[in-house]
């Protein structure tokens, strides 16, 4: 099993210095609004991804009025006790050591401690646009299989690069094809893997994503979520040729698998557009705690589940359903934030789950 005994917080954003010791397999962490409850779940979210789940910028998690940051967990797996310390320096410069070992590559990190983080916003998944989505997809998979991760590294390099010629073509009104053969070359590559590995993976995938739908909401509904990508018609190679001119013309690449989207729907209708706000959260629990299933059956470990203030718009059904599938037949480590310490207690004890609650205040 897959357990962080303590996490230690050093100028990490409302915290000066402060340290947390974890007793068991659930851990409910209380307190009024604006109180750091969720900057502990996004600490514990830095020491498996290197990254804040809520922030793009690290500079921007450092206490107000310093500079830098440490971050430090106690992590054991299968028995081995494993330390994992983030540390961003005066001078911007980040260093992420597991096991007293620097890392080169961040992105070799990923994977190791597996992470699931449901949090309030995350309803954006289901009604706002397709970079969330693929972002979401994306980081299954990279969690899954490091070559993916790296895959998808250097397609965005690439397409990064390829965007920045088009742009050069546009300003210099000149072209150059025999350098875009070489960037669709490169290309084509990287993005052929992707679209494999996500169209191999996402059957079996929604499979288990509906199973949980009807676990939360009590019942079987039509949903159904459909996998869209312009690779399932045409090779990537045909798509770039095909949007050549159209690239030129609007500087910019206009196909690849970073137009990908996952389509949801419900009754043969968008289902953003149909959903009441219940059947959105259960679709979005449904998504995550998919995520956290197919990875406990990869790794053969459960990951780390971070649920932040998510019982507030849930009726009380739904509530214990999630709650007695994460608490009961998970199996991993689980944190949950609320505001309310009673209604945690209450819920628990109905269950007769053991907690540990720590109340900020």
């Amino acid at each position: 099993m897959l357990f962080l005994q303590s996490l230690q917080l050093v100028q990490f954003k409302n915290y000066s210095h402060q340290t947390f010791r974890f007793e068991g397999p659930v851990t409910a962490i209380t307190g009024a609004n604006g109180i750091g409850k969720t900057n502990v779940l996004d600490a514990i979210h830095y020491l498996c991804f290197t990254k804040s789940y809520f922030q793009s910028g690290d500079g921007m998690n450092v206490q107000h009025g310093m500079q830098g940051f440490r971050i430090e967990g106690q992590f054991t797996l299968a028995g081995e006790a494993l330390p994992v310390s983030i540390v961003l320096r005066e001078t911007g410069k980040k260093e992420v050591s597991c096991n007293g070992s620097l890392y080169e590559k961040f992105s070799h990190h990923i994977g190791r401690f597996p992470c699931v983080m449901i949090a309030p916003d995350d309803v954006e998944l289901i009604i706002g646009g397709s970079e969330m989505r693929r972002s979401f997809l994306d980081t299954v998979l990279s969690q899954m299989d490091a070559v993916y991760l790296q895959q998808l590294i250097s397609y965005n390099k690439i397409l990064q690069q390829r965007n920045s010629f088009l742009k050069s073509c546009a300003q210099t009104q000149t072209r150059n094809n025999a350098l875009l053969d070489v960037l669709d070359e490169q290309l084509i590559a990287a993005g052929t893997y992707i679209f494999t590995k996500r169209n191999d993976f996402l059957p079996g995938f929604n499979e288990q994503v509906l199973q949980f739908y009807s676990s939360i909401a009590g019942k079987a509904e039509p949903v159904a979520v459909t996998y869209e990508s312009k690779l399932r018609e045409t090779s990537l190679e045909n798509l770039l040729q095909q949007c050549r001119e159209k690239d030129y013309q609007l500087q910019r690449s206009t196909t690849g698998v970073h137009r990908d989207d996952l389509y949801f729907s419900m009754n043969d209708e968008p289902f953003k557009q149909t959903a009441s706000q219940g059947q959105r959260k259960s679709l979005l629990f449904s998504l995550k705690l998919a995520e956290a299933e197919v990875l406990k059956q990869q790794k053969g470990f459960a990951p780390l589940l971070l649920l932040d203030d998510v019982f507030e718009k849930l009726d009380q059904e739904r509530m214990h359903n999630l709650l007695n599938y994460v608490c009961s037949q998970f199996g991993g480590q689980v944190f949950l934030t609320d505001t309310h310490p009673e209604r945690m207690k209450n819920a628990f004890a109905d269950m007769q789950i053991p907690l540990q609650l720590i109340e900020l205040g």
